[in-house]
């Protein structure tokens, strides 16, 4: 009688399913767990008497099975809950359109000749105050006395030649050093009136006029009203 030995069950089936669970494909891994019990039946009405196949291998590939298709289904839930935390969200940046914020960034509107920045130094000293445009060209560079703490920055709008700046988006840079030559910290916000929201970004974006704020950034929110 010629009996024969398929060998040891190869693991080639669990890794299969394992790379199923990046695609998150569950009727994949329902096909390939058929396929194991094929498989697996297969071998055991075909082993070799005098040599069975190890038993404990058998279990250890059933929970591998069962570990990948329970982390497949967490993969589910956890989708469905970010698209419902994103949409929670979204409903939440609705509510500021029509609202003055206060953010972290340092680009905003010229309008009207006039700017806006809050800053807030680490110490006092003096700094070198530079303002670029959209394009990143250098439209104007100047000198301010910084205090402690927090402060305002006005720009009106005038070039370093003296003409006026066209409205547009404009960003500012602020070098501090003390009276030592030490370098101080000096933070950057802009405040303005969000007229939209911008949902393609995975952070729901407030819009000021061109300027994008990430919903995060916000500082504070001000009733226009």
């Amino acid at each position: 009688m010629t009996v024969s030995n398929t060998g040891k069950l190869s693991n080639s089936q669990i890794a299969a399913a394992q790379n199923n669970t990046a695609t998150g494909s569950g009727t994949s891994i329902a096909n390939n767990f058929d396929q194991f019990l094929t498989l697996l039946t297969t071998q055991l009405r075909n082993q070799n008497p005098l040599d069975p196949l190890d038993t404990n291998q058998f279990t250890q590939q059933l929970v591998q099975f069962a570990g990948v298709e329970q982390q497949l289904k967490q993969n589910e839930t956890l989708t469905a809950l970010l698209g419902v935390s994103k949409a929670t969200t979204g409903a939440s940046a609705i509510g500021f359109v029509g609202q003055t914020v206060t953010a972290d960034g340092a680009a905003t509107q010229l309008s009207e000749g006039k700017a806006e920045w809050k800053l807030n130094a680490s110490k006092g000293g003096t700094a070198t105050v530079t303002i670029k445009d959209a394009k990143g060209n250098v439209v104007f560079s100047g000198t301010k006395t910084l205090t402690a703490g927090d402060q305002t920055y006005t720009w009106d709008g005038k070039t370093s030649t003296g003409s006026n700046a066209p409205d547009g988006e404009y960003s500012i840079k602020v070098e501090g050093t003390d009276v030592s030559g030490a370098a101080i910290t000096v933070k950057t916000e802009i405040t303005g009136k969000v007229d939209g929201i911008d949902f393609s970004t995975t952070v729901p974006t407030l819009l000021i006029g061109a300027i994008k704020v990430p919903l995060d950034k916000v500082k504070s929110v001000k009733s226009t009203s």
